[in-house]
């Protein structure tokens, strides 16, 4: 037997149809081996599908469920109701949580916070947040958003990924997938994460949020951390120079290249591929995360928190520093917003420590003339309920979840400035006009980017993916 006809029978069914698939892992491995052989452009053929307002994405999740009766959408008729039952006929009998399933009573609780409104859409806003009120007419709020999950981990995933079940690729990945980098020292798709402002801090977050399911791993969110090695396994071993580095990545590509020519398997690609963006990245990371050249009146606008490493005041002005670095999908995840109760103390701090970044981040993009390239999205996985979780009294209330509405806003390229969308009901239980699905929000964040969310799809186990799975229509009336 030859040693050829040996080599094929070796090679196995995936082997083969792996092999078929190598023709993205080698345009991914030559984008990242070969700079600026794709740019801005994608990878994929017919990419973008057509012109693009948004170069890039920044998405401000505030994990836990921010109030939107205590912060966007002003209800001052629940004064009058104050401490009386939700009617049967606002509920519906639509499910709750098993938080207040027990529950004998479920009291209304108006917002003990003022509104007032602001700029020259009349936009009511809680006084919590004076300086969102200050980019008011920047921004487009959707009121009337709406998602199938009730629980933190499904909604979390839902708003990432398309699919409360884990496994699927999200939002980031597919960004990454569709449009490849317009950098080609950092990665497409970085992940930044802060604590709560609020001594509760409880909800988890997965990895998989910026996994890419079964997607090819390269497009994966890389998470910078805020203290020790921005990104792990980056810095050389003690003893190690540069030239020693590249000669142990040659020859480690070498290997990989030997095995990739046997096995046909893109993974092998995207290893190799990885290791260089890793070896341009000590160069680059460093640069990026270097805040000293930063002029003080940036400190000052993003708020004090801004110099500490690892605060969302800091990873507001980090993602500027990514946009202005051409990294494709910036991910902020900030935790605390799941207040069930102390709601009147917790949700002021919460508050301090997201609104003065959240708006620097608009103003700052503005004045870097980026706001028009950069879409910008803040928001939860869903919103709070008008009852009471426990008990109610003059001077506090907790809230539980509450999927049927809840508020988010966008900004930048291809959102409409100025905007107010959606009505919800006098209890804010149910949405009355212009509803809007976390299918349709991911939907249109893809078409600012240049993308048919209906055409970007993956074969995987016999079906074509999408990330709006079979669902999606664009929010025409928040588009410029």
């Amino acid at each position: 037997m030859s040693l050829e006809y040996a080599k094929r029978l070796e090679q196995t069914r995936r082997q083969f149809f792996a092999r078929g698939a190598t023709g993205i892992g080698g345009a991914a491995l030559a984008s990242l081996l070969t700079p600026n052989l794709f740019s801005a452009t994608s990878a994929l053929s017919g990419l973008p599908h057509h012109a693009a307002k948004a170069k890039r994405v920044i998405f401000l999740h505030q994990s836990g469920g921010p109030s939107q009766l205590d912060l966007f959408d002003y209800k001052p008729k629940l004064k009058g109701v104050q401490g009386t039952e939700l009617p049967d006929s606002i509920r519906r009998g639509q499910r709750i949580t098993g938080m207040t399933s027990g529950q004998s009573s479920f009291p209304v609780a108006s917002s003990i916070f003022n509104f007032k409104q602001h700029g020259q859409s009349g936009a009511w806003l809680s006084e919590l947040l004076p300086h969102t009120a200050k980019i008011v007419d920047d921004i487009a709020i959707v009121r009337t958003m709406n998602t199938d999950a009730i629980n933190h981990d499904p909604a979390i995933t839902f708003i990432q990924s398309g699919s409360q079940q884990p496994g699927r690729p999200c939002m980031g990945a597919w960004v990454s997938y569709g449009l490849g980098s317009d950098n080609q020292n950092l990665p497409a798709f970085v992940v930044l994460i802060s604590q709560s402002n609020t001594p509760n801090n409880d909800q988890p977050l997965f990895s998989r949020l910026w996994g890419t399911g079964f997607l090819p791993s390269n497009h994966q969110g890389v998470k910078f951390r805020s203290s020790g090695d921005p990104v792990l396994y980056l810095s050389d071993p003690p003893g190690i120079g540069k030239e020693t580095r590249r000669r142990m990545l040659d020859g480690i590509e070498k290997l990989n290249r030997m095995r990739a020519d046997a096995y046909g398997d893109p993974e092998i690609d995207t290893r190799i591929a990885q290791y260089e963006m890793a070896y341009r990245m000590q160069t680059s990371v460093p640069e990026l995360m270097d805040l000293s050249k930063e002029p003080e009146k940036t400190f000052e606008m993003y708020g004090p928190d801004s110099r500490k490493p690892g605060t969302y005041a800091a990873n507001c002005l980090l993602a500027r520093r990514l946009a202005e670095r051409g990294v494709r999908f910036v991910q902020l995840y900030h935790r605390g917003w799941d207040q069930h109760g102390e709601l009147p103390s917790h949700l002021p701090m919460q508050c301090k420590g997201t609104d003065q970044p959240s708006a620097a981040l608009i103003q700052d993009l503005k004045r870097l003339g980026l706001l028009d390239e950069t879409l910008v999205v803040w928001g939860g996985e869903f919103g709070r309920t008008v009852y009471c979780q426990g008990k109610l009294t003059e001077t506090n209330y907790g809230r539980d979840h509450h999927p049927r509405c809840f508020t988010m806003w966008a900004a930048g390229g291809g959102i409409k400035p100025g905007v107010l969308l959606g009505e919800t009901d006098d209890y804010c239980y149910n949405i009355v006009e212009d509803p809007v699905h976390v299918h349709d929000l991911q939907a249109t964040m893809m078409h600012c980017l240049g993308i048919d969310h209906t055409k970007l799809t993956y074969k995987f186990q016999g079906r074509h993916f999408r990330l709006t799975d079979v669902h999606g229509n664009l929010v025409s009336k928040i588009l410029a």
